[in-house]
């Protein structure tokens, strides 16, 4: 674990070096994420203009469930890197390379082009949670701070997973980014809104099948004393942690089974 760890670091060391290299570059790609992104904000600031509350929450509330799941999703994407790319290596044999060096596959994937403008996204979420925290009607008690801070580190986690199991469905189906897009980008737009505006059966499917309700929405019910849309015992609203690190431990083992699967493209 030390020695990929140390790869990756040194893999993703490469690639920041190269990036610094053209500062304005990377300062214009930086703030043009984040202004791009942005205007996902904007739009729920304009439906806002119109409306009250949403679902019973208010601007300053869904702002919460946006900058978590932003600030989430951009850490796992950084940090997972190329891995969406996956299923276009296996079609080229590209794939084919990283079985011998001295580094896992995954930890190459990961690491390739290790982008930090992608971090905008991340600031952009930062910024929409330092605009929204003062405006909530909260007790910033340490154990809410502790909370709050546990269920950033905690969705990046359960992306990062996501990321991994997208990438290993690919190996079976090998035209299928889109298909892992749409549980996190996808996954990442449904959680901007409360949950109390969809279904009880999506609500249930988000939670009891594909966890993304741990990466914010129901801790942030627990914040924000509102009682769970499911009626979920209250012990639930602290598991985010330990659902990210089984859903960590699932992506692995199912990596590992795809890794032993693969046979190149057989050209």
């Amino acid at each position: 674990m030390g020695e990929a760890v140390r790869a990756y670091m040194l893999t993703a060391g490469m690639w920041m070096r190269s990036t610094m290299t053209y500062r304005l570059s990377f300062a214009l790609t930086f703030f043009g994420n984040i202004v791009l992104t942005s205007l996902d904000f904007v739009a729920i600031l304009i439906m806002f203009a119109h409306v009250e509350a949403l679902g019973g929450f208010s601007v300053a509330e869904v702002g919460l469930l946006y900058g978590t799941t932003s600030f989430s999703l951009s850490v796992a994407h950084v940090l997972t890197g190329e891995l969406h790319e996956v299923g276009s290596r296996i079609r080229d044999g590209s794939l084919d390379v990283m079985f011998v060096r001295p580094v896992p596959v995954l930890v190459q994937l990961a690491a390739d082009r290790f982008a930090l403008r992608r971090l905008g996204r991340a600031a952009q979420g930062l910024a929409v949670l330092g605009w929204s925290l003062p405006q909530l009607d909260v007790d910033w008690t340490p154990w809410r701070v502790a909370l709050l801070v546990t269920m950033l580190l905690s969705g990046a986690a359960i992306f990062m997973a996501i990321y991994v199991l997208g990438a290993v469905f690919q190996f079976y189906a090998q035209d299928a980014a889109e298909v892992q897009n749409s549980f996190t980008y996808g996954g990442s737009t449904l959680l901007q809104y409360p949950p109390t505006i969809f279904g009880r059966e999506l609500v249930q499917g988000v939670t009891f099948v594909v966890p993304l309700a741990f990466v914010n929405w129901i801790p942030t019910m627990r914040l924000l004393g509102r009682d769970d849309p499911l009626g979920l015992p209250g012990f639930v609203d602290f598991l985010s942690p330990a659902v990210a690190a089984a859903l960590l431990l699932v992506a692995g083992l199912a990596w590992r089974a795809a890794l032993g699967t693969y046979r190149s493209t057989g050209s």
